[in-house]
């Protein structure tokens, strides 16, 4: 089979659906071991993931190194990528469709809160940070230019954010700098994802919340005003796989445009709302008007939901494999505690913030701190933990404004510090 420029046998290709659908197996498995209430779900999968990684990554890498002239190269990270983006697409998708009939009037209800609360959730891991370096620099161990380099990974990391990645990344003057950036994100993504999915389970459980009534809140402050159509609409398919793709499509496209915030132009830092925003955003919209004239541009219920999870599954494994790679090579006792401060410190502001100053009911405070935290593994769990999609609301309204924030937060901690 002839990609990424070399020729991959069949069996390489055989081998990595194997690892994915082995992993998923056993993930499932151990997401539904329960203690005390609590347990992984979906996140189970990202558990064995990362230890697939850390002991198998090497035969990945054999199976998928291709001869390439006289040399040879390993396509792992590649295909891993390919899993983890074709996840992505497919969840982030389906949350917009799902979230989309009630987004709009759930956002002007509470669109000062959402901002607020994003802005806010950004800037305490931004001091969280910060107080990394200082105590770094005060220590003692890495130079000034690379301690500021590994905590600006350890903070996207930690948020699970791949554009504070990328960002952080541009900015750095050499490789060397890059590839610190790249051990920090690897460490902290572990505690980023594991810590907000248990942080929507537990928070409720030590609340004692009555999720009935929680769920009755929540319909009520995102309750928007469907419109009707009188007639058949004009189905293109019977799984709604056709406008499923185009809202992907499109998404895509307005993801991978550019915005310039130096005076470099393109060449230098810019900001994209990514594959992940812009599938958000188109589906948004798609789910919000349900057609065009007598078209229908909505999938039917139960292709979302199973879209929803197998995305989620993928995303998991291919970030998770990877990370578990990474995890064990760069590993160092006090980076992850950096990263586990990064990753606690606004959660816990955020959520303090929300009940407290803004009011907002339990299940739309949980549903703002996964968008804000820009944690995809955080809203799948937390659907499952609420039973409702309509907490998709929350997370994808705050989301936008902690993807810009985050961004912004490690590109102005590099130049400052």
């Amino acid at each position: 089979m002839n990609l990424f420029g070399g020729v991959i046998p069949v069996k390489a290709i055989t081998f990595l659906m194997f690892s994915v659908m082995a992993i998923a197996a056993v993930g499932y498995l151990l997401g539904r071991i329960s203690i005390k209430g609590v347990s992984l779900g979906t996140a189970g999968v990202f558990i064995v993931a990362l230890l697939y990684g850390c002991f198998f990554y090497p035969q990945i890498e054999t199976q998928l190194t291709v001869a390439v002239g006289e040399a040879t190269k390993t396509y792992a990270s590649n295909a891993l990528k390919i899993v983890e983006n074709l996840g992505l697409i497919l969840f982030v998708t389906s949350v917009g469709f799902i979230a989309g009939p009630k987004f709009f009037g759930n956002l002007k209800k509470n669109f000062k809160s959402y901002v607020l609360l994003g802005v806010i959730i950004i800037l305490s891991g931004a001091l969280a940070a910060v107080s990394c370096i200082l105590v770094g620099r005060a220590v003692g161990g890495l130079e000034n230019d690379e301690l500021t380099a590994m905590v600006v990974g350890l903070m996207s990391g930690s948020l699970t954010s791949t554009p504070a990645f990328s960002a952080a990344k541009e900015m750095m003057e050499t490789a060397e700098l890059e590839s610190i950036v790249a051990v920090g994100h690897g460490i902290a993504y572990i505690f980023g994802v594991v810590g907000v999915v248990l942080f929507v389970q537990l928070i409720p459980k030590f609340a004692h919340a009555d999720m009935a009534l929680e769920r009755e809140k929540l319909v009520t402050v995102s309750d928007g005003k469907k419109k009707s159509f009188a007639g058949k609409l004009i189905e293109m398919d019977d799984f709604g796989f056709m406008p499923f793709a185009a809202a992907a499509v499109i998404g895509m496209l307005v993801g991978s445009v550019k915005i310039p915030l130096s005076g470099k132009g393109l060449s230098g830092t810019c900001f994209s709302l990514t594959t992940t925003g812009g599938c958000l955003l188109v589906s948004l919209i798609f789910g919000h008007f349900g057609r065009v004239g007598k078209v229908s541009i909505m999938p039917k219920e139960h292709t979302l939901k199973v879209f929803r999870e197998l995305g989620l599954m993928l995303f998991l494994i291919g970030a998770g494999v990877a990370g578990g790679a990474s995890f064990v090579k760069y590993f160092e006792v006090i980076y992850f505690a950096y990263g586990v401060w990064m990753t606690i410190v606004p959660m816990i502001v955020g959520f303090v913030f929300a009940k407290y100053i803004l009011k907002l009911s339990l299940l739309n405070n949980l549903g703002s701190i996964t968008g804000g935290m820009t944690s995809t593994p955080a809203l799948g769990t937390l659907i499952h933990v609420a039973e409702t999609e309509d907490v998709a609301s929350a997370y994808a309204a705050t989301y936008p404004v902690a993807l810009i924030a985050v961004v912004l937060a490690s590109q102005f901690i590099i130049m400052l510090f």
